[in-house]
């Protein structure tokens, strides 16, 4: 049995896409979640307890940042998924998703650029899953790096390893943070006159 999830609200640039791929792989189901114009695509596959349980734990588990406006569920045959993965958004459809505001730097984020041995040390632009910009990156839906203005900076390798590996709290950030080759910042005072 297949379980088609469709939800809008606050569920792009909040984390969706690797609680579900966590929660999906948790929980055993195959299938994929991406994101759309409108919102989070999600189509599951297994038994439909398990299905039950998994729709259930999104409504209750999901990220703290995220908030859902409305979740239409179907029932349908499988599709014959082999494993759960995060595809490529789609692009097609009328735009309806939102977009949070910047969100203010997380305590793990605190601790990253204040401790000397971190590689993040005193990194001014640090951010995760759980913190940094939103609404001020965005060019267009959906909320992908591609449609943010981070897309124009390549990752270091590590911070590219980070975005790829889902136990890591910055797994897919759009706003990832670029050590070496992202934005800078250089304080200046002016002249005496």
């Amino acid at each position: 049995m297949r379980l088609r999830l469709q939800m809008s609200g606050l569920v792009q640039g909040v984390g969706f896409r690797p609680f579900v791929y966590r929660l999906a792989e948790e929980s055993g189901l195959n299938g994929y979640v991406l994101n759309d114009p409108s919102g989070i695509l999600i189509e599951v596959e297994g038994d439909k307890d398990r299905l039950d349980s998994f729709r259930r734990r999104i409504v209750i588990e999901r990220p703290a940042l995220s908030k859902i406006y409305s979740l239409q569920h179907a029932y349908l045959e499988d599709a014959g998924f082999n494993n759960f993965e995060i595809r490529e958004s789609e692009e097609k459809g009328e735009k309806r998703a939102v977009i949070l505001p910047d969100i203010a730097v997380c305590d793990d984020c605190v601790n990253d650029i204040t401790t000397p041995k971190n590689r993040r040390f005193i990194y001014p632009f640090t951010n995760c899953t759980n913190c940094g910009p939103r609404f001020t990156i965005i060019n267009s839906l959906p909320y992908d790096r591609r449609n943010t203005s981070m897309r124009d900076f390549q990752m270091c390798p590590e911070c590219e390893r980070e975005f790829n590996s889902v136990s890591d709290r910055s797994f897919m950030p759009s706003p990832m943070h670029v050590l070496y080759a992202g934005p800078g910042l250089v304080c200046m005072t002016a002249p005496a006159i």
